[in-house]
């Protein structure tokens, strides 16, 4: 594998895979390892995690009946390249600790399934609990029980991405309350060691109570208040509560009217002030704030039939929005709560586009002791949280922190207001040569959409240096990582 470019393959080859299960690489390596597991740790921001589990020196040597058997459908994945080649290390991670106190509760570790279909029967948050994750907030039920449409999910794609967002018009549980409630007592008494959550959703303030009591009864750490749920079928739930800050008081002093146990309050991104409706929740006696539910939506038109996504009998409705579209949404929104002087002391559990260890600690470092997923789990699986733990772990050790409680909050300081970023200098970028294969792709889009900075001919690209101000859209847009950035210096004239 040529070394220049040996991070981008890896990279490319590791995306082409189909994360298969049961993978037929793995049951035909004659040396115990695991190439499916492998490649999902580099898949997935682990590529330590990863180094860990192979023995380049064996795979060097063998005629990777791993890579002949794969059932990719255009070629196999380059297993061997990729294992050899990887540059990493292995790192001792035992004495790192992932519990984190969250809430007054402490957690193994701040990984939970957020309140959706990944977990709502016993069997699947018994999976998932099985596996390590350190929680699960059940998925939202009340005394409403809701017929579903079929079908009720569609996603967003880009180019080779088929997975950029997601749409659904789940509801809340289609299950009793009492069968709810039966599983919520089940689990705690199973995994007495793990953080069960419920996510409950009245339509007045005795059933808000009422909910509360029967939660706390079933024997469950903590009640989340689904105030966000953005396509509910019947007026008066959902993100109709969350926008609507004088209901978010009521509903919150109903649910601590029928609990001893921590409440939070889960937060709709429908709006444009989220502090507002927190901050009723909060001085309502919340202990928490959960956020962010998904984002009201339209993900797109059949332009042939007119009819928009997804089709339920040639109709469908706005609704919620998910998925790693959303991350920088969700983060703007806790960013904004962390930054308010009376919320910032009040705990957040961060929701929205997590999918890897990396996306995790984003959330904590700007604030979230807790962290919920779902839509990568529908995507992906349960078994994404291997990852998440090792690749949290191997970080941290990197960083010389004992603790994932030393994140929470390390980025904060580095948000600042528009008015007081550095304008006084700038980064210029620079075409590494060695890598540069004159696609001409950050030609295109500087002259299209910069500042015509970029000149190009048959020797490749070249900097126009009186014309360039330093946005940087030619290295964003260059497929190959082969433009840098240089030492960040004074504008001319300042």
């Amino acid at each position: 594998m040529e070394n220049k470019y040996k991070d981008k393959i890896i990279k490319t080859e590791t995306f082409k895979c189909m994360l298969c299960h049961n993978a037929a690489c793995t049951k035909a390596c004659p040396n115990g390892f695991d190439p499916a597991r492998f490649i999902r740790s580099i898949r997935f921001e682990n590529k330590d995690g990863a180094y860990d589990m192979a023995d380049a020196q064996i795979c060097a040597t063998c005629n990777a009946p791993c890579e002949n058997s794969c059932i990719h459908y255009d070629g196999k994945i380059r297993i061997k390249d990729i294992i050899t080649s990887l540059d990493a290390k292995k790192i001792d991670t035992s004495d790192v600790d992932l519990g984190i106190d969250f809430a007054g509760i402490h957690c193994i570790n701040p990984f939970f399934l957020s309140s959706s279909v990944v977990a709502s029967t016993y069997e699947m948050c018994a999976k998932a609990l099985d596996m390590g994750w350190g929680g699960i907030v059940f998925k939202t039920f009340g005394y409403y029980i809701p017929d579903e449409v079929s079908p009720r999910f569609s996603t967003l794609e880009k180019e080779d991405n088929p997975f950029v967002g997601f749409k659904n018009l789940e509801q809340t549980s289609t299950h009793s309350l009492e069968e709810n409630l039966s599983i919520l007592k089940r689990l705690k008494e199973n995994y007495p060691d793990r953080i069960i959550g419920a996510s409950i959703m009245g339509e007045n303030e005795e059933e808000w109570t009422s909910l509360a009591k029967l939660s706390e009864e079933a024997g469950v750490d903590i009640i989340e208040c689904n105030f966000s749920c953005p396509q509910m079928a019947k007026n008066g739930m959902g993100s109709d509560v969350g926008q609507n800050i004088d209901l978010v008081s009521r509903y919150v002093k109903a649910t601590k009217a029928g609990c001893s146990i921590p409440v939070l309050a889960k937060m709709t991104p429908n709006i444009g002030n989220m502090e507002l409706p927190a901050l009723a929740s909060i001085s309502s006696g919340a202990d928490g704030i959960a956020a962010i539910n998904t984002v009201k939506s339209i993900t797109g038109v059949d332009l042939y039939s007119f009819e928009s996504y997804p089709t339920v009998a040639g109709k469908t409705s706005i609704s919620g929005y998910s998925g790693k579209a959303v991350k920088p949404i969700a983060l703007r929104f806790i960013t904004d709560m962390k930054k308010n002087e009376t919320l910032k002391n009040y705990p957040i559990s961060g929701i929205g586009g997590i999918e890897t260890w990396q996306d995790a600690l984003e959330f904590m470092a700007l604030g979230c002791e807790n962290i919920q997923v779902t839509t990568a789990v529908m995507q992906y699986g349960y078994r994404i949280i291997e990852d998440m733990i090792s690749g949290a772990k191997i970080y941290l050790k990197k960083m010389g922190y004992k603790s994932i409680s030393e994140v929470v909050g390390k980025a904060l300081d580095q948000i600042v207001s528009a008015d007081h970023l550095d304008r006084s200098t700038v980064e210029f970028p620079v075409i590494d040569k060695e890598k540069c294969i004159k696609c001409g792709r950050c030609y295109l889009s500087c002259y299209d959409g910069g500042h015509q900075a970029i000149d190009f001919s048959d020797d490749g690209p070249k900097i126009i240096g009186k014309n360039c101000v330093g946005c940087h859209l030619c290295r964003l847009v260059c497929p190959v990582d082969a433009i840098n950035k240089s030492k960040r210096i004074k504008k001319v004239g300042r």
